[in-house]
């Protein structure tokens, strides 16, 4: 999410919406709704008119975590999206133009995916216009003394707090240490510590 985010605000539409999903976390029967919003009464429950993720990231970045996690059917309807720049809410009569730029990202071998019959190939191409490998945090330790700096200042924001400074000895206890879980494990652990810090100073 953080290099989405690092494209988004870089961008001519830095000033524009920026919204991340996870798709992973999106149940499939409520996908359609949630991606594309719905009408006043097309289904029980849905007591007003709501717009959808593309709709609100209009002009803007949708960044789509876990693209490779979302189902056949849900792939359908995400490729027709993309390929016509429309939406229509459900219960809708009309489609909706939207114009955004959409980042995916996936711990999944798409390409694999795609192979064995997981994933459309069609949604494949259309997504794989420009690839970013981002290689896992173990193989690019050289980052961490940055990403401990933001997250720290991050957590400590959320918290409204005062970011404590951190030692240089955090960064060398850290470097040997593999990260299985990656940046999350590392943004968990950095906020836990945030959390924790009984002065203003995160030490090892």
């Amino acid at each position: 999410e953080l290099l989405a985010r690092v494209i988004h605000f870089a961008s001519v539409r830095g000033d524009r919406p920026f919204l991340a999903v996870n798709c992973a976390a999106v149940p499939e029967t409520l996908v359609e709704s949630e991606f594309f919003g719905h009408k006043k009464g097309a289904y029980t429950g849905a007591h007003d008119d709501a717009a959808g993720f593309f709709e609100n990231a209009a002009g803007g970045t949708l960044f789509l975590d876990e693209i490779g996690d979302l189902s056949f059917s849900a792939q359908s309807k995400l490729l027709r999206v993309l390929e016509t720049r429309t939406v229509r809410r459900i219960g809708g009569s009309r489609d909706l133009p939207v114009e955004l730029r959409v980042v995916c990202a996936t711990h999944r071998n798409l390409p694999l995916r795609v192979k064995e019959g997981l994933f459309r190939e069609d949604l494949y191409y259309r997504l794989a216009a420009l690839e970013l490998q981002v290689p896992p945090l173990r193989d690019r330790m050289e980052d961490l003394p940055a990403l401990l700096e933001f997250y720290v200042h991050a957590f400590a924001a959320r918290l409204a707090r005062p970011a404590p400074a951190l030692s240089g000895a955090v960064a060398e206890s850290l470097a040997p240490y593999p990260f299985p879980g990656n940046v999350r494990e590392l943004k968990n652990m950095v906020e836990r510590a945030v959390i924790l810090c009984e002065g203003d100073r995160l030490l090892p």
